[in-house]
């Protein structure tokens, strides 16, 4: 199908989608496993193919074309056949990705966001990509290539332009490896130190058999004993969570496994689902057991796509086994788990936005009450956590409460898994306890010569060499995973410019505080950047951040801010450098109309979806 039948469709087409559709039951919840799979297929989801699956799954077009608009990875302009998604991450930038791309354009003679004539390549930037420790990277279809350079872009596009698949980039037998050999001669997994609970050598099913032989009471006790928090960031009691989704009142009850670390300089999840998956599935089965579940979802960033294969064949082996399914172990528990894949949007790393994306809609955050514990995917009592976490839950119900509890920090149990990347000799995946130091991290890591850190990524908080001996806990500084370090070359406010463009990128748009205050934001810091930036400036960024965190209706909106807020508060002297006094006090640089055009831009990807479309 090409743009000049954008308005019809062929009939092998029509079949082909059919056949897409029905393969899930013509399911409206399941829409992101059709418009991923039509999205390969066609190379683009046209108006009429946005049609015929409204009309196979009950909804109206517009319902459809929401939530294509929504995810970055559909598109409803024809791509090439073959589309290479750039990292456009800070470290993939100052790792070498400007000439990576200019590279890339010389090759294939066209322009990053543009497609070949003949329809054969389309090349794009995208957000992180979860490869900061191998910068800098790039998605070629469903394939992964790091640490490129311009000679290897030279080879990789003659390559393309001679007829090979991208799977034949990685090996000419590709198709003769097994899924795990596939993942890791794509990606390396740099586990530069292995900890007691995750990395280390781990038992098959001694968690869950030890499970199977507890009350669904006993497991949530012991999670609890534990001190065991959730991993991904907010750090809530993961035994807590777990007892109150066993005691909601419902026949059915879900478990989520979040696995879509979206947040840049994170990728220690994408480490566990590739030499940990058995332990992931296995911690899963385990919180179904305690809550009472049947069902599970595993939903996998569509950014990890490579990692697929590898995935769905851990889930059949442990069907095959007795492991997952029906009669798990012998026992009267039945749960299975499906994988669902995300379609390249941040936010949906929010649980209600995953939630939302998992029944088939654009990944907006649910208002809060009622919690995804009481009534999550599709009404039903949900449990989320991350990879990290249902991890973490199989190895205490392996070795005991009291064993996870003695490692660590005052409240901040066990081991933490810190994805460390940017200007060090050893970027890597680090699994130690809660409690050391950031100075003892980057002394591991080969960074001694950090002038900042961000800890926690683009959402955490960026500190200066005076703060490095502060402790990596939930009490000091918490964190999701991600360290990134910066040297003294770097350019703090351009570091801030980057993040806030991100969050600006990444804005479902649902709220008007997010979509266009991280606008402003951004724009302001690009007047501190051009050095036309007054004292007044300084305080318009505070109160501006402090509205922004107060009326945002999600995480993300809370936590925009914190790239300036940080900085403002560590690195005093950068900003008030920059100034220059005003007396009449006007922003001579910042264009209003153009920071509410690129709101309007993001509001776009908000569509009217009548609930009624869903609830057939």
């Amino acid at each position: 199908m090409d743009a000049a039948t954008d308005r019809e469709l062929r009939r092998e087409d029509a079949e082909r989608i059919a056949a897409i559709c029905a393969d899930v039951g013509d399911d409206p919840h399941r829409m992101m496993d059709i418009l991923r799979a039509v999205q390969d297929d066609l190379r683009w989801i046209s108006p009429p193919v946005m049609q015929l699956i409204a009309d196979r799954a009950g909804l109206s077009r517009i319902a459809v074309e929401g939530v294509v608009s929504f995810y970055a990875f559909l598109s409803q302009v024809p791509k090439g056949r073959i589309t290479i998604r750039l990292c456009d991450d800070i470290i993939d930038r100052f790792a070498g990705m400007p000439a990576v791309a200019a590279a890339f354009e010389a090759a294939l003679g066209i322009k990053v966001g543009e497609t070949s004539a003949d329809g054969a390549v389309s090349l794009e930037y995208t957000p992180c990509i979860g490869l900061c420790d191998q910068a800098p990277a790039a998605m070629v279809n469903d394939i992964v290539l790091t640490q490129l350079t311009p000679d290897r872009v030279a080879e990789v596009a003659a390559a393309l332009r001679g007829g090979q698949r991208p799977e034949d980039l990685i090996s000419h037998e590709f198709d003769d490896l097994s899924p795990h050999d596939r993942a890791t001669r794509q990606v390396k997994n740099n586990i530069r130190h292995a900890g007691a609970s995750l990395l280390c050598p781990v038992p098959d099913g001694a968690g869950l058999q030890r499970a199977l032989d507890m009350t669904p009471a006993r497991i949530i006790e012991e999670i609890e004993a534990s001190g065991l928090r959730g991993c991904g960031g907010a750090g809530f009691a993961t035994g807590r969570k777990w007892r109150f989704a066993a005691a909601a009142e419902a026949e059915r009850r879900v478990i989520i496994c979040n696995a879509d670390e979206g947040e840049p300089g994170t990728f220690k999840d994408r480490v566990l689902l590739t030499e940990r998956p058995h332990l992931l599935i296995e911690g899963m089965t385990i919180a179904a057991r305690a809550v009472g579940a049947t069902d599970g979802i595993l939903y996998l960033r569509g950014e990890y796509v490579y990692l697929r294969e590898l995935i769905e064949e851990v889930l059949q082996d442990r069907r095959d086994r007795g492991l997952l399914g029906q009669g798990i172990g012998g026992a009267e528990f039945d749960f299975d788990i499906r994988l669902q894949l995300g379609a390249g949007a941040y936010i949906c790393g929010e649980e209600g936005a995953l939630i939302s994306s998992c029944e088939g809609l654009p990944g907006e955050p649910k208002t809060r009450p009622p919690f995804p514990v009481t009534q999550g995917y599709l009404g039903l009592p949900t449990v989320v956590n991350n990879v990290e976490t249902f991890c973490h839950a199989a190895r205490i119900l392996d070795k005991g409460a009291q064993w996870f509890f003695d490692m660590g920090h005052e409240g901040s149990h066990g081991t933490k898994l810190f994805s460390v990347s940017g200007d060090c000799l050893n970027p890597g995946i680090y699994e130690l306890p809660y409690g050391l130091s950031v100075r003892d991290l980057l002394a591991m890591a080969g960074g001694e010569d950090a002038a900042a850190v961000a800890v926690g990524g683009a959402s955490g908080t960026m500190i200066a060499r005076d703060q490095f001996d502060r402790t990596l806990s939930f009490d000091d500084l918490s964190t999701a995973g991600a360290v990134v370090i910066f040297n003294g070359s770097r350019n703090i406010l351009e570091i801030v410019e980057y993040y806030m463009s991100f969050f600006v990128h990444e804005s479902c748009g649902y709220c008007t505080p997010c979509r266009v205050g991280n606008v402003f934001l951004q724009k302001a810091i690009g007047k501190f950047r051009d050095g036309l930036a007054n004292p007044e400036d300084i305080d318009y960024l505070k109160d501006l951040s402090g509205t922004i965190i107060e009326t945002s209706r999600c995480g993300l909106g809370m936590t925009s801010p914190n790239p300036i807020l940080t900085t403002l508060e560590n690195f005093p002297l950068i900003y008030a450098a920059t100034v220059k006094p005003s007396k009449d006090r006007i922003r001579a640089s910042f264009d209003i109309q153009s920071a509410i055009d690129s709101a309007r831009h993001l509001a776009k990807r908000r569509s009217t979806i009548f609930d009624e479309d869903f609830s057939k």
